[in-house]
């Protein structure tokens, strides 16, 4: 019988992992709320799927003090890694999960949602994944009710005038301007050069992807199955829009006009979608 660590994880209650790594950081006293997010929060976890968890504060939590919580908790310990956010990381000892813990100011969580909500800022790519994040969280310990403000908070239409910037802001860089993705691409695919290709395609996605959602006013659900979470749940999309996207990411290694014919395809699919949603107007 297999005693891997992707085996032995069928035995254990992600929730109660969760739950009882919330509770320690209850403890700590400037914790303010942990909530469970990523896919375990939405119930689109598989076998290899971390249990994701967001300790909100309103100061910064010593070093040591998260060192000793997760050292008691489990193995292969790292603290305060800085590749994205805040965070602390581990293994836990019983079960083998895969432990990751993000650290997040209380008032710049505060500010990053009225960004989108108030001031309706966009950004290129990924502009409601944060409020898609507290929104879908699970609440697991909330000190003062802080956090159920927040989610409250977030519980609120989506804002017409978001939409209009994250169309707009997103679709002009994608080939309208001198800087665009697509006249990047096609400096690289001259220079035969696929590494700057990959990253100008995968920016061209994520600002693709954003105008898609926000057409059909559904929130950025981070990159992960986002084509399939894109046909599941919105109702408009560009035609063949699947099929010219994995056309698009097969023809990166081969740097050729090829990858130009196939990004054309993409974007005029856009074009024709949003004038079809008579959202061309607002270009």
């Amino acid at each position: 019988m297999s005693t891997d660590k992707f085996t032995t994880r069928e035995v254990y209650s992600p929730l109660k992992i969760a739950m009882d790594v919330a509770n320690r950081y209850g403890e700590i006293p400037q914790v303010m709320a942990v909530v469970l997010g990523g896919s375990h929060s939405v119930q689109r976890a598989d076998s290899v799927s971390d249990i994701d968890l967001y300790v909100y504060s309103s100061e910064e939590i010593p070093h040591d003090a998260r060192y000793n919580l997760a050292a008691s908790m489990g193995k292969d310990v790292e603290i305060n890694n800085q590749f994205w956010e805040n965070g602390d990381e581990w293994i836990d000892a019983e079960s083998s999960f895969h432990i990751d813990v993000t650290f997040r100011n209380t008032k710049w969580i505060e500010e990053q949602l009225d960004r989108v909500l108030k001031h309706h800022e966009a950004s290129l790519g990924y502009t409601t994944a944060l409020w898609y994040n507290v929104l879908n969280s699970n609440l697991l310990v909330d000190h003062e009710g802080w956090f159920s403000k927040l989610q409250t908070k977030a519980k609120q239409p989506y804002p017409d005038e978001l939409r209009e910037a994250i169309i707009r802001k997103n679709h002009r860089v994608l080939r309208r301007s001198l800087s665009s993705y697509y006249y990047q691409i096609r400096l690289a695919v001259s220079r035969k050069d696929p590494v700057s290709i990959n990253h100008r395609v995968a920016a061209l996605l994520a600002s693709y992807f954003d105008i898609v959602l926000a057409v059909n006013l559904v929130l950025h659900p981070g990159e992960k199955q986002l084509l399939t979470l894109v046909d599941e749940q919105c109702k408009r999309k560009p035609d063949n829009m699947r099929i010219h996207v994995n056309q698009l990411l097969k023809m990166i290694a081969q740097d050729d006009m090829q990858v130009i014919r196939t990004t054309d395809l993409l974007l005029d699919g856009l074009d024709a979608f949003l004038k079809a949603e008579k959202l061309d107007k607002i270009l």
